[in-house]
């Protein structure tokens, strides 16, 4: 109650009241203080929560990521080690920023309640003093009603205000300078913290997403080759890369062959007999003529065979002083390793084609590449196709060719056109 009276009379100006210049000048720095710590507590303790439910999220996704990636795709394992990684790595970030930089950060902030409380105590022990001071002035100022005991009691309680005020003005006036200078020390110790753990947390994690990114990439390359892709044969055009092997050109009217082998082949894939005794194309063209047809060879059907190719494609061996020339490029052996490396469908033409073309295509729909080394073609657009430059690169159901009319050349898919 004389604490509050003492107050009104020092607003009204009655009482004097003690001014500190220092003081007051040490109390604005520990407000701004406290303000700026309790901001920065406030937001770092958002920024942990975000941090947690980032790591949430992130935990939940690759988890979803790990169970849509099918086991038979190309690195399968190693998204799930790198997915594991991920997640420790949000882990040991999650818990360094709360205990090497949240709880010191606490410590911190905790010291200004108490710092308050001792302000609020010392200015309530002010108020205290200087109504003391107040009462035995006034007692001292009038000599005629002067009551020694009251002035010597009123000295008293004078004193031992005076003791009290004295002995928190002054630890205050060391504490607050104190903890107003710590604040450099810890923000640069909180703030290296922060950082150092956030470069680490980030570079590591390049380095999985690094890592992630090359699995995907890896991924794309293999769907882009057909590796994943349902495998699509055209009835015009089967491809069967083990009927390819097993064609046997000297018999197609054997029990064994399929419906679709039992075509008479090209005269291209009859190879001769003897180096020699080379065989003559023409034996094989009119069987319905021949009066001494082999005993291994039937025609099946009325159809006729395509015409020889042209002498450019299959010359025949020659005699030289009685032995018969080494066969050349487009000699009967060549053309049957060809045909045994490339399905090229029976109604195909592969006569009076230019040279290292095995035969001509026209496109039935439109085809846009999904690749740099593959062909664009539009509907009705006439393509020439021509060996791979490399024969282990040619994959199921692709062919290689050019179009013609542009020197563009690439692979595209056979069931997109039909042969001419």
């Amino acid at each position: 109650m004389a604490q509050k009276f003492g107050s009104i009379l020092q607003n009204l100006g009655k009482v004097d009241r003690t001014a500190d210049d220092i003081f007051d000048e040490h109390l604005q720095n520990f407000t701004r203080q406290q303000n700026a710590a309790n901001r920065l507590q406030k937001e770092f303790n958002n920024y942990i929560r975000c941090i947690r439910a980032v790591q949430t999220a992130s935990k939940t996704l690759m988890d979803s990521l790990n169970e849509i990636y099918e086991s038979n795709w190309s690195g399968h394992d190693l998204l799930y080690v790198q997915a594991q990684n991920i997640e420790m790595l949000w882990q040991d970030f999650s818990h360094k920023l709360g205990d090497q930089v949240l709880i010191p950060l606490n410590t911190y902030q905790s010291q200004f309640p108490e710092m308050r409380k001792k302000i609020d105590k010392r200015g309530r022990k002010l108020v205290d003093f200087d109504s003391q001071r107040h009462s035995y002035q006034s007692l001292l100022s009038n000599p005629k009603k002067r009551d020694e005991i009251k002035v010597a009691k009123a000295k008293e309680s004078l004193e031992e205000s005076k003791r009290t005020y004295e002995v928190l003005n002054s630890e205050l006036h060391d504490e607050l300078p104190a903890l107003y200078d710590s604040r450099v020390l810890f923000l640069v110790t909180n703030l290296q913290t922060l950082f150092a753990a956030e470069q680490v947390f980030h570079g590591e994690t390049a380095k999985v997403y690094t890592e992630l990114e090359a699995i995907v990439d890896k991924l794309a390359t293999d769907s882009q080759r057909g590796s994943y892709t349902l495998k699509k044969t055209s009835p015009k055009s089967p491809k069967s890369p083990s009927g390819n092997n097993n064609f046997i050109p000297s018999a197609p009217g054997s029990p064994t062959s399929t419906a679709a082998e039992e075509l008479p082949p090209t005269p291209t894939t009859t190879p001769p007999s003897s180096p020699s005794h080379p065989p003559n194309p023409t034996d094989h063209l009119h069987l319905s003529n021949s009066s001494e047809p082999d005993d291994n060879i039937k025609p099946t059907s009325q159809s006729q065979p395509p015409p020889p190719s042209s002498p450019k494609h299959s010359p025949l061996p020659t005699q030289v002083n009685g032995n018969a020339k080494p066969a050349s490029p487009g000699s009967p052996n060549n053309n049957k390793h060809v045909e045994e490396l490339y399905d090229i469908p029976v109604e195909a033409t592969t006569d009076n084609l230019p040279f290292g073309v095995l035969y001509r295509v026209k496109a039935t729909y439109k085809y846009t590449r999904e690749d740099v080394d593959e062909l664009s073609f539009d509907v009705g657009e006439i393509i020439r196709v021509v060996e791979y430059d490399d024969p282990e690169e040619q994959e199921e159901g692709w062919l290689m060719g050019v179009k013609e009319g542009s020197d563009e050349k690439g692979m595209f898919p056979a069931n997109f056109t039909r042969p001419l």
